[in-house]
């Protein structure tokens, strides 16, 4: 192993064990909090789709002005405050349900409450990596990262589903506030002092937002990217929203079951993460870009097929595929952004495109309820599948399809706008 891997870099082994810990976490949580609305609190479609449009609102609520913030100041301060909040939201969840007082309200008020804290972390935490381990490890520093959320979506619904069926999905919420804790704890093993941010010249909020905005909409590629993942999210979150239902009554499922299914689909997310780094490079960054959603998003398709019995074979495949596709995509999508983006911007960047592509989660979640009350849990899946075919297509409108390596570009402290591709 060369000397120069991020495996001898402390600090950035702090933020991997802190992630690592963290991401596990969030999928139990992802996991054990639909089930206890579907379940324990027998929640209808529409409220499946509420819970899950709160779970990602603060993407469109906050997003822009935390760019902001997140320019102005400490990122590291940022990303222990939202850890700690966190931590301490979820721990609501089975003190209620012990004193037999949990509501689908309560547990829609901690999923929006913990959607903010992810927000600040979030945008704080792709701001920072590129100060603590430099733009030339920054394709290694994602790969690792990415590998640890996938072998997070492996390992993480399993286990959540395997203690909501042991000893309920309240009691099992508490892993997800214990994980936010542990990952609060490492991140203040990081040694390095973080650089002061830059100064900022008196501009306002709103121009310093337009500014981020600005800088998505100029930039070519990085437009369509943007343009790209918003629609393919919209669609997930539609998909993700009547999952659970479609797992525990279509395909009349366990909560162990739920789990296992959602464990060995993770699998694909998982083989993604580990061959990220050499699949960009055998088809190189820009084109992997939408190269990979093209060819692996019509796969989803196979999802709605799925039947009780060995047919559920269909989903878990179909869930595989997308992850895989959607791991290697994520690390060149936001390798690249990195890459060319100034250090100056990179935290309003950062959130323009989380709020352009996370904003119109809670849109997915609400429209996802709204379809599955109105044309049923299944037909949902098959709509919002077919849709998911066809979110490659603002890429190949792109200049990327031109391109096979990422384009140089001046940039971190110099006034250089970014290439026009």
């Amino acid at each position: 192993m060369r000397r120069d891997s991020l495996w001898f870099h402390h600090d950035f082994r702090q933020l991997w064990a802190g992630q690592t810990v963290s991401q596990f976490g969030t999928y139990v949580g992802q996991t054990v909090l639909p089930l206890l609305a579907a379940t324990t609190l027998h929640a209808s479609p529409l409220q499946m789709g509420l819970l899950t449009a709160a779970g990602t609102a603060a993407f469109l609520l906050i997003g822009l002005p935390t760019g902001v913030l997140v320019d102005r100041v400490r990122r590291r301060p940022v990303m222990l405050t939202a850890d700690f909040t966190r931590a301490a939201l979820l721990l609501t969840v089975p003190l209620a349900a012990w004193a037999d007082v949990l509501t689908l309200m309560h547990l829609m008020t901690v999923a929006f409450l913990v959607s903010v804290a992810t927000v600040l972390f979030d945008v704080a935490y792709q701001s920072y990596l590129p100060s603590l381990v430099g733009r030339p490890q920054l394709m290694e520093g994602n790969t690792r990262l990415q590998s640890s959320l996938s072998a997070a979506e492996v390992v993480g619904p399993g286990v959540g589903g395997g203690l909501a069926q042991l000893v309920g999905a309240a009691t099992a919420a508490l892993t997800t506030a214990v994980s936010y804790l542990v990952a609060g704890l490492l991140l203040l093993r990081i040694r390095r002092a973080e650089p002061r941010p830059r100064s900022q010249d008196g501009t306002g909020v709103r121009a310093q937002m337009r500014e981020g905005l600005r800088f998505v909409r100029r930039e070519k590629s990085l437009r369509a990217i943007t343009v790209s993942t918003a629609l393919s999210n919209l669609a997930i979150t539609v998909l993700l929203s009547m999952q659970i239902l479609f797992l525990t009554r279509d395909l009349a499922l366990t909560p162990g079951a739920v789990g296992a299914v959602l464990a060995l689909s993770g699998v694909g997310g998982l083989l993604g993460a580990l061959t990220a780094g050499r699949c960009a490079q055998w088809i190189g960054p820009a084109r992997a870009i939408w190269l990979i959603p093209l060819v692996i998003s019509p796969v989803a398709l196979v999802i709605p097929i799925a039947e009780p019995g060995w047919l559920t074979v269909l989903c878990v495949l179909g869930l595989a595929i997308r992850a895989y596709g959607t791991t290697v995509f994520n690390v060149v999508n936001v390798s690249y952004r990195q890459a060319i983006c100034p250090g100056r911007l990179l935290g309003r960047v950062n959130a323009s495109v989380r709020f352009i592509t996370w904003g119109v989660m809670p849109v997915g979640g609400l429209l996802g309820g709204v379809l599955g009350n109105w044309i049923g849990v299944r037909a949902t899946l098959w709509v919002t599948c077919s849709a998911l075919a066809l979110t490659s297509l603002p890429l190949l409108l792109s200049p990327l399809r031109t391109l096979r390596e990422f384009p140089v570009v001046r940039t971190e402290d110099e006034e250089e706008v970014p290439s026009r591709i």
